[in-house]
């Protein structure tokens, strides 16, 4: 893909005839080639809020934050190739029932509004069935809304929404699923600011940086709304859709409070099983998975609205105080991270299985780092880390298991 053609499918106008394809080998890797539009646009981003508002659009704690998370959530992807068409592909080799041909504008149209549907039906139920919040809700536990939150997603998030796309398999082709499957995901990149206000008409049938910042939101009018992802007309039709009001406030109704990309994704599944075990009876038990996250023992299905934290305008994100080198040291070490992300990205056919995990593992060892550092509470504990974390980076980096896509860099990287 050209880089015009690349940057139109970042907001889903690549019309058919540039992206059918007979194939899914065929089909290009949009997300990957879409990360140098992601900082594009970040820094685009910073530029605009600081022009309207004389501040920037995030922290730098939360920013790392996002990212982490939204590089954690690719790496299953380096090891092997996504479940959802995996099994999207095998329900359509064995149980189809006809075949749209994969050239045809109204294949493509139908896929679009089929892809989208499905997206709905999956996030609603994330947001209504508390096993798969615990999932979901990493995405919005961010307490600023800006491009960063986009890119903050879940591990675990892409297990079960496989489900939702499957009987589009019984007659679609693969490659073009494949392909609306990825520009579903990079249209709502960047719907996640708050630099944008308003798109007039637009806003009754797209899903918008507006209606998008009412599904982030923990006021209490904000609470399980506009689940659309290109579209917002499900919500519209389904009854689930609310129009930015009072000023919105970002998060969780119980926030996290932690940098810590491996907590962040692994405390919700404590929680449901501590609760799970904590309530009595059978069916309760159940509950505690499958109905809602407000649910409890003589609760409706979803919990009680008032039950809901009140907010009073006043709320303040986790912000914990760092000294300004150490910002300085965790950005410069993240960007080396970066550089050895995408680098992995670009490699990893011509890699061993030994040093692919060795480079994942490192990733992991090194977000988890950087987390514990922002959150300065142990910083003996988040000290030792950090060195043992540069101890392991000089050991494999000399032993060739680590390489830069400079390698002109490798020097001042040891350093």
């Amino acid at each position: 893909t050209t880089p015009g053609q690349q940057l139109r499918a970042l907001f889903y106008v690549l019309p058919p005839g540039e992206s059918s394809f007979r194939t899914v080998e065929e089909v290009p890797d949009y997300v990957e080639k879409s990360i140098p539009f992601f900082i594009a646009f970040i820094g685009l981003e910073f530029a605009v809020s600081w022009v309207q508002k004389r501040k920037l659009s995030g922290r730098i704690n939360d920013g790392i934050s996002s990212l982490s998370l939204g590089i954690l959530s690719r790496l299953p992807d380096v090891l092997f190739r996504s479940l959802e068409l995996i099994s999207y592909i095998y329900v359509w080799s064995n149980y189809r029932l006809f075949e749209l041909p994969w050239d045809s504008q109204w294949t493509w149209y139908l896929t679009f509004l089929g892809v989208d549907l499905a997206y709905y039906c999956f996030h609603r139920v994330s947001h209504e069935v508390n096993i798969l919040w615990a999932a979901h809700q990493i995405h919005h536990s961010s307490e600023d809304y800006n491009l960063f939150t986009a890119l903050r997603q879940s591990v675990l998030q892409k297990y079960t929404s496989w489900i939702f796309n499957l009987p589009m398999a019984l007659f679609i082709p693969p490659s073009v699923f494949a392909v609306h499957l990825q520009f579903n995901l990079l249209y709502q990149f960047w719907i996640h600011t708050e630099v944008i206000s308003n798109l007039g008409p637009l806003e009754w049938i797209l899903n918008t940086p507006s209606h998008h910042r009412v599904h982030h939101g923990r006021n209490p009018y904000c609470i399980d709304k506009n689940y659309g992802g290109t579209l917002i007309i499900w919500d519209r039709i389904f009854g689930t859709f609310e129009a930015e009001d009072e000023k919105v406030v970002y998060g969780l109704t119980h926030p996290v409070n932690s940098f810590d990309p491996i907590m962040l994704q692994l405390r919700p599944l404590v929680h449901i099983w501590n609760t799970f075990w904590a309530t009595p009876g059978f069916c309760n038990k159940l509950s505690v998975i499958f109905k809602g996250p407000g649910w409890g023992p003589g609760k409706p299905r979803l919990g009680l609205p008032e039950e809901i934290p009140v907010i009073t305008g006043k709320e303040v994100p986790f912000n914990p105080s760092v000294p300004a080198y150490l910002n300085c040291y965790a950005v410069v070490h993240f960007a080396v991270i970066m550089d050895l992300y995408t680098e992995l990205l670009g490699t990893v056919t011509m890699l061993s299985q030994e040093t692919i995990l060795l480079r994942i593992g490192f990733i992991i060892l090194s977000l988890t780092s950087f987390g514990l550092l922002m959150e300065n509470r142990q910083e003996t504990k988040s000290g030792i880390l950090e060195t043992i974390r540069c101890l392991v980076f000089v050991g494999i980096y000399k032993l060739g298991y680590l390489r830069s896509q400079f390698p002109s860099l490798g020097y001042a990287y040891e350093v």
